[in-house]
């Protein structure tokens, strides 16, 4: 088995099965119950506060509304056709609050299900999708638009222009850590340490050479915002999210067979080359739609899903379904806070990512890797 995979399993305190005996009196599918009543009760949990956290991001903000007025102006809008100018708690809600919410949502779920399927890849807790040069590369192709004022000319500009240096970044990280044909683990996260460098180094050059308004608003982008929200943000948005989330589907049991490491999945019949290549561009596409509409997000790719994983355990089949609840839930509620701390200030999202997933993410760690050296 390879060395890395062996490393990276035992700081999550995973283990093959393919090494693993279950007890005499135990069946070896004994484990699958209890964690899928554990996955079924985290879905249900999460599905509500989700519910509760999408009605509390339209009722609250500046102009206060009850979550009654935002149901039944939910309801009539479905029922009756949406019409801004019914009302000015219609206009509030259908123009700036709903498409708002909803985007934050399915960026939340986007980018922790982007973490999931990552982590799975490297069969490592501690990956997420940065490691391939996804945010480096979005951040250089939105420094281009604002340093270049192409901002002013196209309103799908700034969105276009991250998501393509998001996935370009991505391929290149592909392609250089090819060696023999092949790419490992190992020459993966090396390439995309040292391509990330690269493109920061370039997107740093670029606000140099910018003027003081396009520093800030590169400086601003990169804190992640989702600060004029719309309805056709949202739909493309969705589009994306709803292909590749039915794809991560479709692939989280031979995401779960890398974990026995690639000589091993590839005795299973599992094209290890190709089941990598397949997820990398998934998560690519996934997280570089999230970056362009809202900027740099962190952690929300790396803490949901480790943190579900010490819930329900390390099998996607429940973690990839269970992530995007989780994310969704996350970046909703931190989008809630981001509008709210300050009055009459609409504070960068990724502020609050960072402020609750730092510390909880050292808490985790180290609690699994106390739990690893007491298994020792």
């Amino acid at each position: 088995m390879h060395p890395v995979t062996d490393a990276m399993r035992e700081l999550s305190g995973e283990t093959s099965t393919a090494v693993s005996t279950p007890p005499d009196d135990r069946p070896p599918t004994a484990p699958a119950r209890p964690r899928g009543r554990r996955a079924l009760v985290a879905g249900g949990v999460l599905g509500v506060a989700l519910v509760i956290s999408l009605i509390a991001s339209a009722s609250i903000g500046q102009f206060h509304t009850s979550p009654s007025e935002v149901l039944s102006s939910l309801y009539n809008g479905l029922i009756h056709g949406v019409d801004p100018s019914r009302s000015q708690v219609d206009g509030v809600l259908w123009s700036i609050r709903f498409p708002r919410a909803a985007l934050a949502a399915l960026i939340g779920a986007s980018l922790a299900v982007s973490g999931a399927v990552m982590q799975g890849v490297f069969a490592n807790p501690l990956a997420e999708p940065s490691i391939i040069g996804v945010n480096a590369g979005a951040s250089v192709g939105a420094a281009i638009v604002f340093v270049f004022g192409y901002s002013q000319t196209a309103v799908w500009s700034l969105p276009l222009a991250a998501f393509l240096g998001a996935v370009a970044t991505a391929f290149a990280v592909w392609g250089l850590s090819r060696v023999g044909g092949t790419a490992s683990v190992l020459t993966l996260i090396l390439t995309g340490i040292a391509v990330n460098a690269v493109a920061v180094a370039v997107t740093s050059f670029l606000i140099f050479m910018g003027d003081r308004s396009s520093r800030e608003q590169v400086i601003f982008w990169q804190l992640g915002t989702l600060a004029g929200a719309r309805w056709p943000d949202v739909g493309v948005t969705a589009a994306v999210f709803a292909g590749g989330f039915a794809a991560c589907l479709a692939i989280r049991r031979q995401i779960d067979v890398l974990a026995l490491g690639d000589t091993a999945a590839s005795s299973t019949g599992v094209s290890v080359e190709r089941l990598r290549f397949g997820a990398l561009i998934l998560v690519s596409i996934l997280t570089a739609v999230a970056v362009a509409f809202a900027g740099v997000i962190a952690f929300v790719g790396l803490i949901v899903p480790h943190a579900l994983r010490l819930a329900v355990g390390p099998s996607h089949r429940y973690l990839v379904p269970l992530s995007a609840l989780g994310g969704a839930v996350l970046l909703s509620v931190a989008d809630i806070a981001a509008r709210t701390v300050v009055p009459f200030a609409d504070l960068p999202i990724g502020i609050f990512t960072a402020v609750v997933g730092g510390p909880l993410f050292l808490v985790m760690l180290r609690r699994t890797l106390s739990g690893y050296q007491l298994g020792r």
